[in-house]
């Protein structure tokens, strides 16, 4: 099985950035790595969407994800540009729909939208966003993926739930890239991937998870009538520096075992050394193809 291979850019969420003192160079430095990228053969560069930095808030810069995705779709002319994920609830949907939609047609087909509930409770708070719990994230989240697969699919949608409504609006140019859905949960997030999504994000680099939740998966397309195989398996990897590019296939094999055919790879370190993600793309990624 042909796998593809992600990499996330340094955006600044993991303090990948702080040894930077310009936000200019800091915004370079990001931009040099998607261009590495785009160089070959990483199938698609990713983002973060968050604002404050981990593992705690620190005074450190984080750049805006779709600002930042749209930029990169400039700055690049091969690689596909996607969100692991874009929240919910930063946007109103049909916005979401819209901003995709503008940026697909920017990065010439490239998008990969990605869409999750969302779950830094510090961020929303302080940017003032109302915190809810699980439930209630949840129940805005099925809502607004229902949305924004109608605002690229009908010419004059129309829904009316119990968190979001949207009344014919007009969403030119009508454009649907591919639609990714974050979150391995199994009764909500795993249903609308089999009845909407392109493509999914679970288990976190763990094979066990991976293969119960594909297991989970497969049971709703079944009952939805979805080809299970039309959707994209993804998981995220961070790179361990001290680890062997052995070692790291000996991961990846693993990984294709459970299901996963797509491998989203943090790279620690990117923005001040390429060589560990060089070395990925030319002695791991080939051994996939």
């Amino acid at each position: 099985m042909s796998v593809r291979f992600g990499v996330f850019v340094p955006q600044g969420w993991k303090m990948d950035l702080a040894e930077i003192a310009d936000p200019v160079e800091q915004y370079e430095a990001m931009t040099q790595v998607a261009r590495v990228a785009d160089a070959g053969p990483w199938d698609a560069i990713w983002l973060y969407d968050h604002f404050h930095t981990v593992p705690e808030p620190t005074l450190n810069s984080v750049f805006e994800c779709w600002t930042a995705t749209s930029t990169l779709a400039r700055d690049t002319s091969r690689v596909r540009i996607g969100q692991m994920v874009g929240c919910n609830g930063y946007r109103q949907p049909s916005l979401y729909a819209k901003i995709a939609s503008t940026v697909d047609v920017a990065s010439h087909g490239r998008l990969i939208a990605g869409l999750g509930a969302g779950w830094y409770e510090h961020e929303w708070k302080a940017y003032g966003y109302e915190w809810k719990d699980v439930p209630e994230r949840m129940a805005e989240f099925r809502e607004a993926v229902e949305i924004v697969h109608k605002m690229w699919t009908e010419d004059r949608p129309v829904f009316q739930g119990r968190h979001f409504s949207i009344d014919e609006p007009i969403n030119q140019p009508r454009r649907k890239p591919e639609f990714w859905l974050g979150g391995g949960g199994e009764k909500v997030t795993l249903k609308l991937v089999a009845k909407y999504a392109d493509g999914c994000n679970i288990g976190g680099g763990n094979p066990d998870t991976i293969r119960h939740k594909l297991s989970v998966l497969r049971e709703h397309c079944d009952r939805l009538g979805r080809d299970f195989g039309a959707i994209t398996k993804s998981t995220t990897v961070e790179l361990d520096l001290a680890e062997s590019t052995a070692d790291t296939i000996g991961r990846v094999e693993r990984l294709v075992e459970a299901g996963a055919d797509y491998v989203l790879f943090y790279v620690p370190r990117v923005a001040y050394d390429h060589t560990p993600m060089q070395r990925l793309a030319a002695d791991l990624v080939p051994q996939f193809r």
